[in-house]
């Protein structure tokens, strides 16, 4: 999704809920967030749970030295011990071998997840060990450019929402779907939006 798509979303989000009108009209449109699809991203996805988004640029930058090729068969050609090295735990290398046989097997066929409905690709992503629905979402978002994805379950979304709503406490998950139910079919923009005022809204 390019800056002109998102802008256009912003306008049709504006008249669905007021509040996001005026969020938008003081903090402007986001930039668009890109991901390549396949295998590179999501290893990368992989690499990136539970630590510094820093870090996990770091160690995925240790991680492209170490493999011959970022595909599932370059991650074959490496040990375990080689990839302990460039900064991978245990649990993210099985993750991340777990990945590998998925693609290499066709249980998940990368290549064909851009034919499926949204939800056939949560199913197919979720269906991996070390991917849950966040996970997929993201991918449906960034790598996919789905336009209407909101991840709920997305701490930051929850904040940012409550801030945006004067809620206190802050949304569960559920709460979020239904408190976004009415962005459709823009919700992918919305939480994009979301996250750039996070950033910068003050708090409630």
């Amino acid at each position: 999704m390019d800056q002109r798509q998102i802008k256009q979303a912003l306008k049709q989000l504006a008249r669905l809920d007021p509040d996001l009108g005026q969020a938008i009209a003081l903090y402007g449109a986001p930039a668009p967030r890109q991901r390549p699809e396949g295998f590179e991203t999501f290893l990368a996805t992989i690499v990136s749970q539970q630590i510094s988004t820093t870090a996990a640029n770091a160690i995925m930058g240790r991680v492209r030295r170490v493999l011959p090729s970022l595909t599932p068969k370059g991650l074959d050609q490496v040990t375990d011990a080689e990839l302990r090295a460039a900064g991978l735990s245990f649990r993210k290398i099985e993750y991340a071998r777990g990945l590998a046989h998925a693609v290499q097997s066709g249980e998940l066929a990368v290549d064909q997840l851009s034919g499926l409905t949204d939800a056939e690709v949560i199913e197919a992503i979720t269906a991996l060990r070390g991917f849950g629905v966040w996970s997929a979402e993201i991918y449906c978002m960034f790598s996919l450019g789905r336009p209407d994805i909101f991840p709920a379950g997305d701490l930051a979304l929850q904040i940012a929402l409550a801030r945006l709503k004067g809620l206190d406490p802050k949304p569960t998950p559920k709460q979020t779907r239904a408190l976004t139910q009415h962005w459709q079919p823009y919700r992918s923009v919305g939480a994009l939006f979301l996250w750039h005022y996070y950033q910068g809204a003050p708090l409630v």
